[in-house]
């Protein structure tokens, strides 16, 4: 399939972090268990892959069109690493003669594991055993210098990440069989680069055809984790590994939730919006999108009348997670039920969310927003790093969301005895 063009976007200061992430789609994608990195032509995730157009669900599975980086439409398209079953990520901690490794490489890896694959197992409900591997356990030195290789705020990949990645390909190649393996991490020395607080310069590469070539299929699926994102708070120790599921969304065909003026679109309801300060999930569209979610669990409320619905909090696994309202074949609605569990963390005003998804804007450029419950409130939480004005956005039993342009009417009922939440969905 033809690929898109690269597209690049600079991660706005967030409170502590001012910083980019760059990825670069292409049509292409992974299969586990068959040559992770080499490009294939199975769209990624699993769930909404499996829904036919003509089905229930059909009206609510939106899309964007061809040009869109990183659209939020259904089923994800091809170029992506599965996000369901086995995905078997190859981890290298590499460093340069201008910044020689701190301590041992695996102890930069463990700022990382056990955690990320933690994180992934508690947003998956398990559907996603996520495993990574260091089948080279010491830093892997790079010939050239951090500096010759002209890593930046906003580097495209060429030249500086090819010859990067043919590098370490290079180094790496005599114990490490690339064919393998999904998706790669490169853990950079942090003392490569600027400190996060000034500058965050790690970058996803996703689906990356064109990238150098190891035991026969290019390294396609790559995320760079640099520096570390302290803030000071003394949190890292907890929240510092929070980059790495963030950039592996990305290979996973998760677009930037945040905007060039900030996370205030979705703020701390999703890791693709804010992933400093303490630990959050992924939205429920999101978990749909990976193939996360059964399709019993995503209601499609696509016709007029009034329908009720159970929400199930969506930390817990089963139940009714989601209820898309669709508005054209790009746009649509979704309500879900947020509690403080699992990796919600920062929850402080438990309850209904409701945001809009388009599908035809680009990642990085807000493709969802969050409609806040308690607009100018300033928010239920001071946590660092968090945004607090829409920490209180959910809606609670006895308010209500409207949309008269599009005659919607999103009514919060009673809780019942298993800590479910009622809702009347209205469609004129």
């Amino acid at each position: 399939m033809q690929a898109q063009p690269p597209s690049r976007r600079i991660r706005p200061r967030r409170l502590a972090a001012i910083g980019t992430v760059g990825v670069l789609t292409l049509a292409l994608s992974t299969s586990a268990g068959t040559g992770g990195l080499a490009p294939g032509t199975a769209p990624a995730g699993a769930g909404p892959g499996a829904l036919s157009r003509s089905s229930a669900h059909g009206p609510c599975m939106i899309s964007g069109g061809p040009e869109i980086q990183m659209s939020e439409g259904v089923p994800t398209t091809a170029g992506y690493a599965p996000s369901t079953g086995t995905v078997r990520a190859l981890n290298l901690m590499v460093d340069f003669s201008d910044a020689p490794g701190e301590g041992e490489a695996m102890d930069r890896f463990a700022e990382f594991f056990p955690k990320t694959e933690e994180w992934f197992r508690t947003s998956s409900y398990g559907r996603l055993d996520y495993r990574p591997e260091t089948p080279v356990r010491d830093w892997l030195r790079m010939p050239k210098s951090f500096a010759e290789y002209g890593i930046e705020r906003g580097a495209p990949f060429e030249p500086g990440y090819r010859k990067l990645v043919q590098d370490l390909v290079a180094a790496a190649d005599p114990e490490v069989d690339f064919r393998s393996y999904d998706l790669l991490n490169v853990l950079v020395t942090p003392n490569a680069g600027p400190s996060a607080l000034d500058t965050v310069l790690s970058v996803t590469f996703a689906g990356n055809a064109d990238a150098p070539v190891a035991d026969g299929v290019p390294v396609a699926n790559a995320s760079f984790v640099y520096s570390r994102q302290d803030d000071g708070s003394g949190s890292y120790d907890e929240t510092g590994y929070r980059v790495l599921p963030h950039e592996n969304g990305h290979v996973f065909g998760l677009p930037d939730l945040y905007t060039q003026e900030g996370g205030g679109a979705v703020g701390h309801w999703d890791i693709m919006s804010e992933d400093w300060g303490a630990n959050n999930d992924l939205l429920g569209w999101h978990k749909w999108k990976l193939g996360w979610l059964d399709p019993s669990q995503v209601h499609c409320a696509a016709t007029p009348g009034a329908t009720d619905y159970t929400l199930t909090p969506l930390a817990r696994r089963g139940g009714d997670k989601v209820v898309v309202v669709p508005l054209d074949g790009e746009s649509g609605y979704a309500v879900e039920l947020r509690t403080q569990e699992g990796n919600d963390e920062t929850v402080c005003r438990p309850g209904v969310l409701v945001y809009k998804v388009d599908a035809d804007v680009d990642t990085g450029m807000g493709p969802v927003k969050v409609y806040d419950s308690q607009r100018d409130s300033g928010g239920c939480t001071r946590g660092p790093n968090v945004h607090a004005e829409l920490s209180d956005a959910a809606f609670v039993a006895g308010e209500t969301f409207k949309d008269p342009s599009h005659g919607l009417t999103i009514q919060v009922s009673d809780a019942d005895r298993e800590g479910g939440q009622r809702i009347r969905v209205i469609r004129d």
